[in-house]
């Protein structure tokens, strides 16, 4: 483990950021209709034009934390 680039708690990170960004895109799924003629007006509500994004932002911002960290002198022991 001490070649890997790494650590095993940034990649719990990353899983999770990874987790996170699934749930923003299943906020940001739905609201189809079966006749084009139709508007329907769920398409511009505020779990997916705010909501959504946000949480998958989040998710980035998480999984770019999880790579970035630095290891620590305990984390170095940890292992």
């Amino acid at each position: 483990m001490e070649n890997m680039p790494i650590t095993p708690k940034g990649l719990r990170f990353v899983l999770i950021g990874v987790i996170v960004m699934v749930c923003g895109y299943v906020l940001l799924a739905g609201g189809g209709v079966k006749d084009p003629e139709v508007f329907n007006y769920a398409m511009f509500d505020f779990r997916r034009l705010v909501a959504a994004p946000i949480v998958i932002l989040c998710g980035v911002v998480i999984i770019i934390a999880g790579i970035m960290n630095r290891p620590s002198a305990t984390d170095k022991q940890e292992e």
